[in-house]
């Protein structure tokens, strides 16, 4: 299921690991996978875990508690907004509520674009920021009003092409 240059990838990865614990590259190698496709299927999920020689559900598990594996197709920009208690307290919702509004879906959702999926995520580490986000599992915004917000959207599609 995997092409040649993944399967190489993966290789290179688990040869960092003593023989009998080539287990310890399943985030290596969700990342590879999730590079190549853009997001991990369970079909590469069980790809990995045979590969690795795990069962399929200890890849599975990996892959649910980690926000930087896409358990679905994504759009271009993937904002994760923090909605962890602290950030819930300093309107991590009300920010997560604006995005979904202001571009017309549900959290999780993807515009009818492909250009921005909006989803809610566990603690990013920077509570006193609030609200906080991560985009594209990269870059940290904090204090992100709802003007900061409607910045950030008319940003994006502008770098897209697609206008404000």
């Amino acid at each position: 299921m995997f092409s040649e240059a993944t399967l190489a990838r993966f290789a290179r990865e688990v040869a960092k690991y003593p023989t009998d614990q080539k287990q310890s590259a399943v985030m290596a190698c969700l990342a590879i996978a999730q590079q190549e496709a853009g997001w991990v299927s369970p079909e590469a999920e069980q790809g990995i875990a045979d590969y690795l020689g795990m069962p399929a559900i200890a890849v599975k598990e990996v892959t649910t508690f980690y926000n930087m594996y896409n358990q679905q197709p994504v759009g271009t920009f993937k904002l994760n907004v923090c909605t962890n208690l602290p950030c819930q307290l300093r309107a991590g919702q009300a920010a997560l509520d604006h995005l979904c509004a202001k571009l017309g879906v549900e959290p999780g959702g993807t515009t009818q674009d492909g250009l921005i999926t909006v989803q809610p995520c566990e603690c990013l580490g920077a509570c006193a920021d609030a609200p906080v986000m991560l985009v594209n599992d990269r870059q940290m915004l904090s204090f992100m009003s709802h003007d900061r917000l409607d910045e950030l959207v008319q940003t994006l599609q502008a770098h897209a092409g697609q206008g404000a």
